[in-house]
């Protein structure tokens, strides 16, 4: 059951009255109070060795992502081994130390599940702090997001990957949230259902205290990459906009408050990571390094006149909107920084370049590294903190003239090779924070004292309301459960005026652009909006929509499969056509499926099987269920298609871990990321065979626990024994249930039928 409005009301009023007269301090985001990489504090250090006298501390701490800093508390996620085991003990953690001396305050540790990042891209990202209540937000690699209080108290917590579907790469490009007034919005790649099932870069914005979805926003086009890229906040008209680029090659514009995109600008072939700059009211300045949209050559740094009015509609700037462009840089990663009328960048191969910010003309470029990926350089005091990915570190004083060079520290790990870093500098209190693949360094001014952040102006919003926005903006509820919901009165620039109680009009809406006709299998209050579904209501997802006197809004929801579900595809009809095959849509409220399986009759009934048409969808994961179901049972009928030479993989995904018959290999095989779990037995695989796949997770009192597994052909009888007994050391709690296809290159299909979702475990 969700909270009574009344409920959230009071807690929502006692928190707006906590963090009032909270005076929160630092460096609260890697970008710095002045979101371009800059400082304003002065006295800052001309120089660093590892060990030198300026050197205040080192923690032992493998990392990749900026340190943030509020009130003398420093935050940093990186990795590590916590334990005996080097793969099992390897997790993720968020870490507080005393920014003074470094002290470990507490830590929190993120075990990875279900994703395909490889062991050394974990801990790329950073934390950000909101400036009101000083709790902490983070987005692991493979798509956790987390709240947490200053004091390491957890707030809430969601799984993007098994709630809105969110893709996990190799590369573990996860990036930092961004803290905007009640929101903290969160950037990755999803392929939900419906409309926001092709996968598409989307920004996701969480209520920061109780974790409610309030808006999600697929500014762009279909990506070709992933993108960390963070938003940039600013003013539009009378609106509260952000900038950011996209997986999509897009440098995109959205309204900060209610996720309306704005407009879109195509700045490159690839994704665009690199942070976007705000220079005066009317420019941008990007930064890319994948190829260009109108020449063979990759990168190119580009100023942009932007619009200064809110248009009426979403926009696309044309090659016009370029004020001036320069082709001496290549940022796949690194962001730039920008100094009054100077921009400032470390380009792919190793060089530090400053640009005229009025007219795009390099003023000089100096080779300081052999390369860059990732780290971006960082200002203040007159210097340029620069770290640079084989592990050198540059301090430099910026001239229009020339680059004079104060420092050059080569890192050293103890086997004397080079320290990666891949970090940007933090500024804080007269000290520099290094993040290195060896360890978090901090040097500077024992008693530097910090610059206290400017505070923007109070606004008392007010106005007629204008249009309404209903919280949780997207759902998903078992069998037997009730979602209910908040209306927000806004007015014209998207603020909150009041919480609507009265005079709604609630009903089940199917949106006239709605592909599959559906609605809730749910009873409907249409004053209050409440939604119950009974403990018999079937798996189904719709839109409902609420009327506020002639403004209106719709919020969209699932009901999960729960236990007792049963699938054998055989009332969907097969209206549709493809490649001369009858085929339908998999069930609405799967996630992710529509654009990746098709139902359609196989050996005389009717299965699902993965579709080969894109190959970048060769790997699918597609959940159906409840992230907070625990002790199940999963099981199907599974076959791989091609010959003794050729065959895919197939599977399920039971409480966050992947069991499946690996048809290549001839195995049936447990893992969870294949690098910290795998377990497999040898297990014969003939093409065009049915199987039998039959999975359950056991949990331990002490938190250890067993997947257990068990295969065998079609027709025959069950085996009385587990095929696999697979021990995990800390074993997942909990996990949407899911069906799992890889066929390499988009070659051979997977089917599965009699998918069944049971509460009954074996012993």
């Amino acid at each position: 059951m969700t909270l009574r409005p009344l409920t959230l009301i009071l807690l929502c009023l006692l928190i707006s009255k906590s963090i009032s007269s909270a005076e929160i301090s630092g460096w609260l985001n890697w970008r710095g109070p002045n979101q371009n990489g800059t400082s304003d504090e002065t006295h800052l250090p001309d120089t660093w060795k590892p060990g030198a006298a300026n050197q205040l501390w080192k923690y032992e701490l493998n990392g990749a992502g900026a340190p943030v800093i509020a009130n003398g508390k420093l935050y940093i996620f990186g990795y590590g081994q916590f334990g005996d085991d080097p793969a099992q003990d390897v997790q993720e953690t968020l870490l507080c130390l005393n920014a003074h001396t470094g002290e470990k305050i507490w830590e929190k540790h993120f075990p990875d599940y279900i994703s395909d990042v490889v062991y050394n891209r974990y801990g790329i990202g950073s934390p950000v702090i909101d400036p009101q209540t000083g709790n902490i937000y983070l987005q692991t690699s493979n798509g956790r997001c987390a709240a947490f209080t200053p004091d390491g108290k957890a707030l809430w917590e969601t799984s993007l990957i098994e709630k809105l579907a969110r893709l996990t790469f190799p590369n573990g490009r996860t990036g930092s949230p961004a803290v905007f007034e009640n929101l903290v919005i969160f950037h990755c790649v999803t392929a939900n259902w419906g409309s926001t099932g092709p996968a598409r870069d989307r920004f996701y914005a969480f209520d920061k205290i109780t974790g409610e979805l309030i808006w999600y926003s697929t500014p762009g086009v279909r990506p070709v990459d992933s993108s960390f890229s963070m938003p940039v906040f600013g003013n539009l008209g009378d609106q509260a906009v952000f900038y950011a680029g996209t997986g999509c090659g897009n440098i995109v514009c959205v309204n900060a408050r209610t996720g309306e995109p704005v407009w879109r600008f195509q700045l490159s072939q690839g994704g665009v990571n690199s942070q976007v700059l705000l220079y005066g009211h009317d420019k941008l300045i990007a930064l890319h390094g994948k190829e260009n949209t109108d020449a063979s050559s990759k990168g190119r740094l580009v100023c942009l006149n932007i619009p200064t009015e809110y248009p009426s509609e979403h926009l696309i700037l044309d090659k016009e909107a370029e004020l001036w462009r320069n082709d001496d840089h290549i940022g796949f990663t690194s962001s730039p920084i920008l100094v009054t009328d100077r921009v400032y960048t470390t380009n792919f191969t190793g060089e530090l370049i400053c640009v005229n910010a009025t007219n795009g003309k390099t003023l000089w470029q100096k080779k300081q590294a052999p390369d860059q990926i990732h780290a971006s350089p960082t200002y203040g005091d007159g210097k340029i903190y620069a770290p640079w990915f084989e592990g050198s570190f540059l301090i430099t004083k910026p001239s229009d003239q020339k680059a004079q060079i104060l420092s050059h520290t080569d890192i050293k790990s103890a086997d004397g090779s080079g320290v990666k870093c891949l970090a940007a500098p933090t500024i804080w209190a007269g000290k520099v924070y290094l993040s290195t693949r060896d360890g978090l360094y901090c040097f500077g001014n024992k008693d530097g004292k910090f610059q206290t952040n400017k505070k923007p102006p109070v606004e008392n919003p007010h106005g007629p309301v204008s249009q309404l926005q209903i919280v949780p903006a997207e759902f998903a509820i078992t069998p037997g459960s009730t979602q209910e919901f908040k209306v927000w009165g806004l007015n014209q620039s998207g603020q909150r005026i009041k919480l609507l109680n009265e005079n709604l009009n609630w009903k089940k809406f199917i949106p006239p652009t709605a592909k599959v006709k559906a609605t809730l299998d749910a009873t409907l209050d249409p004053k209050t909006g409440s939604i119950t579904a009974a403990p018999n209501a079937q798996m189904s997802a719709g839109a409902l929509k609420v009327t506020f006197g002639e403004i209106s809004a719709t919020t969209r929801g699932r009901i999960h499969a729960g236990p007792g579900y049963h699938e054998n595809f055989e009332t969907i009809p097969l209206t549709q056509e493809f490649a001369g095959e009858k085929v339908n849509f998999p069930p609405l409220a799967w996630l992710g499926a529509r654009i990746k399986w098709h139902v359609l009759e196989k050996d005389g009934s009717q299965v699902i099987a993965n579709r080969l048409d894109n190959v970048l969808f060769q790997r699918s994961m597609n959940f159906f269920g409840d992230p907070e179901l625990k002790n199940y049972t999963l099981s199907a009928e599974v076959m791989t298609d091609g010959n003794r030479r050729i065959k895919s993989t197939v599977g399920l995904v039971n409480q966050r871990y992947l069991i499946t018959l690996v048809g290549n290999q001839n195995l049936l095989e447990v893992t969870s990321n294949h690098e910290r779990l795998k377990d497999s037995v040898k297990f014969p695989i003939k093409a065009n065979t049915w199987y039998h796949l039959k999975t359950y997770v056991h949990s331990h009192e002490d938190g250890s626990g067993e997947v257990r597994a068990k295969a065998w052909p079609k027709g025959s009888a069950e085996p009385s024994e587990w095929t696999l007994k697979t021990p995990v050391k800390r074993v997942h709690p909990k996990g949407a249930p899911g069906i799992f296809a890889f066929s390499p290159q988009s070659q051979k299909r997977v089917y599965l039928d009699e998918l069944t979702l049971s509460k009954s475990p074996n012993p």
